[in-house]
């Protein structure tokens, strides 16, 4: 039976501007009923004109959320200019790979003061770029933001509490945001260190495969606590030379989206590791899930970035070893209990590293 879409908070006194969904995947299906449910005229685009039939015929998203009902009043189309006419807030739920193409082809049609908020938790393979970076580089918009956090879209379409960080230099994107998708179960904090949350929701892809395929290998519960914590230093670590707040790492974007995309088996990284641990190969793992698991494509692009930075990496080093250079998934714990012993909590970096990495982040050109 399909689970329908709970109430919303009341909004009586906040103006709840037009939202358009670009994607027809589980997350943006389930922020689409959330934002509608609130008052708000809601279009959600999808490519695949078979689907956009059946979400408008059955309210029933058959190939990504067949459990879940979706709001009655949110009309799939795949007509893009259709769906972004006169929308305010534009939720982008797309692959990293589809994103920039997308967002070149939705451009022309964005509002001048739309707000774009992505929701899509990758890197862009030839220039590194995260996917608000992107959005920076095609709209020139003022107004962006990242949505992130320990959300499995299944959870949150069935309701059960969940909250998650928009994060934006822009206090009314942070505002706008909140208003438009906070709802009886679904809590929407606020942050201004969006690199910081984007690199989190991007990094932790990674360890959800480690720890997928510690769970198949039937190694234990201290096993799988460790890979999670020193998981979470290897992401501080490296997100904080690229100039991000260490405390975000401490958040919701940070060790609650690692814990939940790490032990969950609605996580899809979490089964493409679980399914190379019971020794399937990369490439039978990723068709047997028949989704984009992120952390595949972000593995390789970590650790040449690390490489190239000096930046100390051993397990994220390791998983690429078992994924790409036919190392047992079994040495990859073993290899990390021989790597370099640390310091326990690396979290909070001296006040002036952390000044320093964030200026040099800045000063550096995004490629265009």
């Amino acid at each position: 039976m399909a689970v329908e879409p709970a109430s919303q908070v009341s909004t009586d006194d906040i103006h709840v501007p037009p939202v358009a969904v670009l994607g027809g995947g589980s997350f943006g299906t389930a922020l689409a009923s959330i934002a509608s449910s609130g008052g708000a005229r809601v279009r959600q685009w999808m490519r695949d004109a078979t689907l956009v039939d059946h979400v408008n015929t059955h309210r029933i998203n058959h190939r990504y959320l067949p459990e879940f009902r979706i709001h009655p009043d949110v009309v799939a189309s795949s007509d893009l200019a259709w769906v972004l006419d006169q929308a305010q807030l534009v939720l982008i739920a797309i692959p990293s790979g589809g994103f920039r193409q997308v967002v070149r082809q939705a451009a022309p049609h964005f509002s001048d003061d739309a707000i774009l908020v992505s929701t899509t938790k990758g890197i862009e393979t030839d220039s590194f770029l995260l996917m608000s970076q992107i959005l920076e580089q095609e709209t020139g918009s003022a107004h962006i933001g990242v949505l992130s956090g320990p959300n499995l879209a299944a959870e949150i379409a069935q309701g059960h509490l969940s909250a998650s960080v928009i994060a934006s230099d822009d206090e009314q994107t942070r505002s706008r945001v909140q208003a438009a998708l906070s709802c009886d179960h679904f809590r929407v904090y606020a942050s201004n260190d969006r690199y910081g949350v984007e690199m989190g929701g991007a990094l932790k892809n990674i360890y959800a495969i480690a720890v997928g395929m510690a769970a198949a290998l039937g190694m234990g519960e201290n096993t799988r606590s460790m890979l999670m914590t020193r998981a979470l230093a290897e992401m501080s670590r490296f997100a904080v030379a690229q100039g991000a707040s260490p405390m975000t790492f401490l958040g919701l974007a940070g060790v609650g989206d690692l814990i939940v995309t790490c032990s969950s088996n609605l996580s899809r990284n979490y089964r493409v590791g679980y399914a190379m641990g019971e020794g399937r190969t990369l490439e039978g793992a990723i068709d047997a899930l028949g989704q984009v698991a992120e952390g595949v494509n972000t593995v390789s692009l970590i650790v040449k970035r690390a490489s190239e930075e000096n930046i100390y990496m051993p397990l994220a080093t390791g998983l690429y070893r078992v994924m790409f250079e036919g190392v047992a998934p079994r040495d990859m714990a073993t290899a990390l209990m021989r790597s370099e012993q640390s310091s326990d909590v690396e979290f909070t970096l001296p006040r002036e590293d952390t000044r320093r990495a964030q200026q040099q982040t800045a000063a550096r050109d995004i490629p265009s």
